[in-house]
């Protein structure tokens, strides 16, 4: 098993990586011990999963199973999970644990950072976008029509168990999907890592268990660090949504079906690098580095049919990095080195989205 610590004082946390851990009762007793302990989670994890980190949690815990996707990443599920608390009576001292992807960690974050003004809670990622990204750093939210993520709350987990079996069980939409924010931390802050991605992708793809645990542990690494030295995005913390206006206009433009986040990611890293490429600071052979490692992994470079310029760059007005109604986005000097910047030209902002719209079907 490996570690990763979250270094926030008295509210730090480990970030446990490693195979078969959703069966380790004593991992489970001595981070997750709780008279009153909800398991959440969702219509396709808890046939596989459930039972297991039931027994691991011992005699007592109830369970609460939501439908799958991100279309249910909402108030409604919020609300679902706090009635569940108060039909089983918890108090302040009770413990939810979050099983499943980021859909599942986000809502039942949020849920427990509100409920009675907040309880403890557990993050236990199956899939590998959650194990790398979601389930660090205490973000939680749910979706609005107009936004992706605009209700929340940072609220720190107690422990994040990522158990790297699971990923066994992820269709391999869902594992591209997870590579895609892989890829994007190599591309924000360390560079051998990025390099190593590439060198190593045909194992990634393969999922052995070996090159697995190297790139969850490293991404949860260099997490730990920025959430560390900006727990609450102040500053350095918003280079980790590197692609991501650009992504959450596509998915909240698609009503948040049809695509996963990884995939509107992809898609929106190849903007944000084509547009640190016009404006003169990235190198010009970095978009093609970039485009070739997400086309490998089975990622899109290009946005779905059917979205315009116009429309995402509405959507993009209302990103949460956004000064004064000036928008800021996160782009790079260099594979491996992420600032965030509003210096750029609405022409050229444009220009980069344009070139990754589909051109119509004739």
């Amino acid at each position: 098993m490996r570690e990763v610590k979250v270094d926030l004082g008295d509210r730090s946390y480990p970030v446990l990586v490693g195979a078969g851990l959703l069966s380790d009762r004593e991992l489970f007793r001595r981070h997750a011990g709780s008279k009153q302990a909800m398991v959440v989670t969702n219509s396709v994890v808890a046939p596989l999963y459930l039972d297991r980190v039931m027994a691991a949690l011992g005699g007592g815990a109830r369970s609460l199973v939501l439908p799958d996707g991100e279309s249910h990443k909402t108030l409604a599920e919020f609300n679902q999970v706090i009635s569940a608390l108060l039909d089983a009576g918890f108090g302040r001292d009770s413990l939810l644990v979050a099983l499943g992807g980021g859909v599942i960690g986000d809502v039942t974050g949020f849920a427990a950072a509100c409920y009675q003004r907040g309880i403890a809670y557990v993050q236990v990622p199956t899939t590998l976008l959650a194990q790398v990204d979601s389930a660090v750093g205490g973000k939680t939210a749910v979706n609005h029509e107009r936004g992706k993520n605009m209700i929340g709350a940072f609220h720190q987990p107690r422990v994040v168990i990522a158990d790297t079996d699971t990923l066994a069980t992820l269709p391999q939409r869902e594992f591209a999907s997870g590579l895609a924010e892989v890829i994007k931390y190599g591309l924000i802050r360390d560079r051998a890592y990025f390099d190593w991605i590439e060198a190593n992708a045909d194992a990634l793809l393969r999922r052995e268990a070996a090159a697995l645990a190297h790139a969850i542990e490293t991404a949860c690494r260099i997490k730990a660090e920025v959430v560390a030295a900006d727990e609450r995005e102040g500053g350095l913390r918003a280079i980790l949504n590197f692609g991501h206006t650009f992504g959450h206009a596509i998915e909240t433009a698609l009503g948040y079906r049809d695509w996963l986040h990884g995939e509107a990611v992809a898609a929106g890293m190849m903007m944000a690098a084509d547009l640190s490429q016009r404006l003169g600071l990235l190198p010009a052979d970095a978009p093609g580095r970039i485009d070739a490692l997400l086309s490998r992994t089975g990622l899109p470079t290009k946005a779905p049919a059917g979205v315009s310029t116009s429309q995402l760059r509405e959507l993009m007005s209302v990103d949460k990095k956004a000064l004064a109604g000036r928008l800021r986005l996160v782009l790079l000097r260099a594979v491996g080195e992420a600032f965030v910047s509003d210096r750029f030209e609405e022409r050229d902002l444009l220009a980069s989205i344009e070139r990754f719209i589909p051109a119509p079907a004739r």
